[in-house]
């Protein structure tokens, strides 16, 4: 699902830019798809919650980011990729959820942060394996090959998912059901969900983080293309395969240090490291800042991958709405990274691109301090331990 789950990615500014868009017009196409998303993201999460048809769920997301791909590749109009995005947003936002579900439901609680620790890897290792197997086709056949590349992948995609055996899936864990420690049964109404104070801390810092990062890439890649720094299929390739290398050793980290020191020092490790992206990012130029930048970049997004989930898992333990919960933090998420491309892209048009990336790092300076100020506020063994109380120190 690598290939399949955040559709064309970076591929499709650059396919969009050859074709004459503006970053301004390339910024909003890309927000509006992320808007559908994140508009969507908490309702297929509950939707996740209540069926037991997991995987015909990700079978016919993956088949409607597909479709949406391949008009995009061929009626590039802004009314019909606005379409496009709006459709691909929504799959793509029940896919994390689906895939999430079924680990839960698989391995239960108590292995969850090793397994996400394996999935994260295995995601980013798909990622790297199809950005440089697109940025290869793209460089001999043009970019439309990138385009029927993640089609072939997403058919592969999808006889993977119908491979995991249905009945293996137990359909309360995977919703976070479950008793306390002592036997008792959590509180499993809506209000568990919107009262849960480390669920909203988390969804505030995810926000903040992804507005500072979603436009990071896209823009880095529009930036190397403008001062003409290589081919722009194999430059995006080359930005996304380094980044997600880093990505699978930090996952395996983030689950090792998970199980072992809680996930407070996991979000400080990656909230660090996207200020110190942006600053690289506008400091210097050249073709090979990239390797620093994306691999800051892996640092961040690896940690992150392992630690959202699992402490989502364990805030709303026993509630039976771990699906829906992380869809609402998914939905933060995507506000921010929605928001990202139109302000990154406004800045970069009006003040250059190296205004923008210390734009997109000083948003993520605040997501830094937050997260520092909450563990001041409150006791910061909440994050450490996972636990699903949060009480005055």
């Amino acid at each position: 699902m690598a290939d399949v789950r955040d559709g064309l990615g970076p591929f499709l500014g650059v396919y969009l830019q050859q074709k004459g868009w503006g970053p301004q017009d390339i910024g909003l196409v890309m927000t509006v798809g992320g808007l559908a998303g994140m508009a969507a993201t908490t309702p297929l999460g509950a939707f996740v919650d209540s069926t037991r048809a997991k995987r015909a769920v990700m079978v016919v997301a993956s088949l409607a980011i597909i479709v949406a791909s391949l008009t995009m590749l061929y009626v590039p109009s802004l009314t019909v990729t606005i379409t496009a995005q709006i459709v691909q947003g929504i799959a793509g936002a029940i896919i994390a959820p689906a895939i999430a579900a079924i680990t839960l439901g698989l391995v239960k609680q108590a292995g969850f942060a090793r397994q996400l620790g394996f999935n994260e890897a295995f995601n980013h290792g798909g990622t790297m394996f199809a950005a440089l197997a697109g940025g290869g086709l793209g460089y001999i056949f043009g970019l439309q090959a990138v385009f029927w590349f993640m089609a072939a992948m997403g058919a592969f995609a999808i006889v993977s998912t119908l491979a995991i055996p249905a009945a293996a899936i137990d359909h309360d864990a995977a919703r976070g059901g479950g008793e306390n420690a002592d036997g008792t049964v959590p509180d499993r109404s809506w209000r568990a969900l919107l009262t849960s104070v480390p669920l909203i801390i988390l969804a505030t810092v995810l926000l903040l983080f992804h507005l500072g990062n979603g436009a990071m890439l896209p823009l880095l890649g529009q930036a190397m293309v403008a001062r003409g720094d290589g081919d722009p299929s194999s430059a995006t390739a080359l930005t996304v395969v380094v980044a997600q290398l880093t990505m699978i050793p930090m996952a395996f980290l983030a689950s090792r240090l998970a199980q072992t020191k809680g996930y407070w020092l996991v979000f400080v490790l990656a909230l660090v490291a996207l200020p110190l992206r942006g600053l690289i990012a506008a400091s210097v130029t050249g073709f090979w800042v990239l390797v620093p930048v994306q691999m800051l970049d892996g640092v961040g997004a690896g940690l992150l991958g392992v630690a959202v989930p699992g402490l989502v898992a364990h805030i709303l333990r026993g509630t039976g709405r771990f699906n829906v919960g992380l869809g609402a933090v998914m939905t933060m998420q995507g506000i921010g990274a929605s928001l990202s491309p139109t302000l990154g892209g406004w800045v970069a048009q009006s003040f250059g691109y190296g205004a923008s990336f210390l734009a997109l790092g000083a948003v993520a300076v605040l997501a830094l301090l937050l997260w520092l100020l909450a563990t001041v506020l409150f006791d910061g063994g909440w994050a450490k331990e996972a636990v699903g109380t949060l009480e005055p120190a």
